[in-house]
């Protein structure tokens, strides 16, 4: 998998970090359900054998690699330069741009697996579809203790919560992948970023 900004080594077996990486790729070029267990080793370059050292299904294999994506995203996003931002609503506003940073090179490096895989096996899979809302979630989570440190400063009188700005965030990122996919370019995503960022300014009675 290649990563835009380099990362510590996550403390697990190098081989089954391997299997979750290729796992996520293949998740993302071509969905959960036409990616096998021999594509997912061959993307990896380790044996079918020691798949099934790791995993004892590919089910199982796509709940750890949820939580491998989950883990590796929040470190991700933990030393991202937005964080040492003083002001909240400059921490949150600095998530958009950051967010824009990432939209380039192949689809599959910047478009998220976890809505691939929701979408796809929110029916038949609830144990995966459990794990991906949890991962979706946390990343409302991590938005809603900035959007609220800057609601109570900005906009002390607005009666929206936090966490509903959270979701809707998050929201605009899973619909401007989907363009993105669609149109084969970032281009809609950035203009969505764009539009995003004008209208929390609005929220929180700041000038564009």
């Amino acid at each position: 998998m290649v990563w835009k900004i380099p990362l510590p080594t996550l403390p697990q077996h190098a081989s089954k970090t391997k299997f979750l990486d290729a796992a996520l790729d293949a998740i993302r070029a071509q969905g959960y359900a036409a990616t096998t267990v021999d594509d997912i080793c061959r993307r990896a370059g380790v044996s079918k054998g020691s798949f099934f050292h790791h995993f004892k299904s590919k089910d199982e294999l796509a709940l750890a690699a949820v939580a491998h994506w989950d883990a590796v995203r929040q470190t991700l996003f933990a030393a991202a330069p937005f964080r040492q931002a003083p002001d909240p609503l400059l921490r949150v506003l600095g998530y958009l741009d950051f967010r824009d940073s990432l939209l380039s090179g192949d689809l599959c490096e910047y478009t998220c697996p976890l809505g691939v895989l929701v979408q796809e096996v929110h029916a038949t899979h609830p144990e995966i579809r459990a794990a991906c809302g949890r991962s979706l979630c946390s990343q409302v989570t991590e938005l809603t203790a900035d959007l609220e440190a800057a609601r109570r400063h900005y906009a002390p009188d607005s009666t929206w919560s936090a966490a509903s700005v959270g979701y809707f965030i998050q929201s605009v990122l899973q619909g401007s992948f989907i363009f993105a996919k669609a149109s084969q370019g970032p281009e809609i995503a950035r203009a969505n970023l764009a539009h995003l960022r004008r209208y929390l300014q609005f929220l929180f009675n700041q000038s564009s």
